[in-house]
């Protein structure tokens, strides 16, 4: 198991009486691609530029390979930072560009080009040294940002959603690349983004967030097939997210019906949020499940059809299938009681 390079110990963070982080405990293992998720506000930038030193925490600490840097100024720390705004150096060259951390070091002339030459074969820009940095296009650009960041050779990169200002096809790319250096570089990058197929296309480890708190820590696969809360199931990937009510355990009652589930520990007729994902719900012959509907609409998306099937209850349900049952067809819908997914209600944040 890798060891804790970075932990963060009951952190607040108050702006003029706005707490935009409520007592954050974290720690981040050596080596790691971390991703922080969540929507507009949720304290993920906020938790990064503490981690960078930007920011100090109201109160709390944050320990750097066990030694307390919550006071440490941004150079004295081990890390380097990538922003969706590359700011570099317009009067500057490619070379220049990366070179320049090595510069203010006082490297040795020799040096400085054998760290800026890797750099541009890690970063795929081998022949453009001598470009002016306004005739990169963005995905260029934001290389150029990332090798001048790793040129210093940081024990941790953080990485401000630096894909932002991509288009989409570049942004799926780039998203590969930055994981493939980073397994290659074998260093921790810690990666702020509220794109959810990001976060689980490149992360090890997602820390979902919401109004300053944390969710829930995983796996992509286990945040995506496991959310800990409503909050999660619908912040990841689409789901249906409907109230039900937890007979006894391993049956539920949700949408006018009761379902065999596999979950138990809950109270008896406890209510609770029942969430189920588009996938997870087959089409069937009417006389196949007790859960019936009409299909209202019909969108390709191209690997599957995305439907909405209204059942007689007043729900309304998101269907995700390779096979399309046309507008104003009623249809069975089956569940397997694996697919059900309950959680507690939760009060809001």
């Amino acid at each position: 198991m890798s060891k804790h390079i970075i932990e963060l110990v009951d952190v607040v963070k108050d702006y003029d009486g706005t707490e935009a982080l409520k007592g954050i405990n974290l720690y981040i293992r050596q080596n790691e691609f971390i991703t922080f998720l969540g929507p507009s506000g949720c304290g993920k930038t906020t938790t990064l530029r503490l981690i960078g030193g930007f920011e100090k925490p109201t109160s709390g600490r944050i320990l750097f390979e066990g030694v307390d840097i919550t006071d440490m100024p941004p150079y004295k720390r081990k890390v380097n930072t990538v922003f969706q705004k590359y700011a570099l150096f317009p009067h500057m060259n490619v070379f220049e560009n990366i070179a320049f951390g090595l510069r203010i070091k006082k490297l040795d002339k020799d040096v400085i080009r054998e760290k800026v030459s890797k750099m541009l074969h890690l970063v795929n820009l081998e022949g453009y040294e001598k470009r002016s940095v306004d005739s990169l296009s963005g995905g260029q650009q934001q290389r150029v940002a990332i090798a001048r960041a790793l040129v210093n050779e940081p024990e941790v990169l953080l990485l401000d959603e630096p894909l932002g200002a991509l288009d989409l096809k570049l942004r799926k790319e780039m998203q590969l690349e930055l994981k493939k250096m980073q397994k290659q570089l074998g260093i921790t990058f810690i990666y702020v983004t509220h794109d959810q197929e990001e976060a689980l296309t490149m992360s090890d480890t997602i820390v979902v967030m919401q109004s300053g708190t944390i969710q829930q820590i995983g796996t992509p696969e286990d945040i995506y097939n496991e959310p800990r809360n409503a909050f999660v199931a619908d912040f990841i990937g689409e789901s249906n997210i409907i109230d039900g009510i937890m007979l006894r355990d391993f049956r539920v009652k949700f949408a006018g019906h009761e379902f065999d589930c596999v979950d138990k520990g809950f109270g008896t007729n406890e209510d609770v949020d029942v969430v189920i994902r588009p996938e997870d719900i087959k089409l069937v012959p009417m006389d196949q499940s007790p859960l019936h509907g009409t299909v209202k609409s019909v969108i390709f998306k191209g690997v599957h059809y995305e439907m909405q099937v209204d059942d007689r209850n007043g729900y309304s349900w998101i269907v995700h299938s390779t096979r399309m049952a046309p507008v104003n067809t009623d249809v069975g819908m089956y569940i397997h009681p694996q697919d059900i997914q309950i959680m507690k209600k939760v009060s809001p944040v």
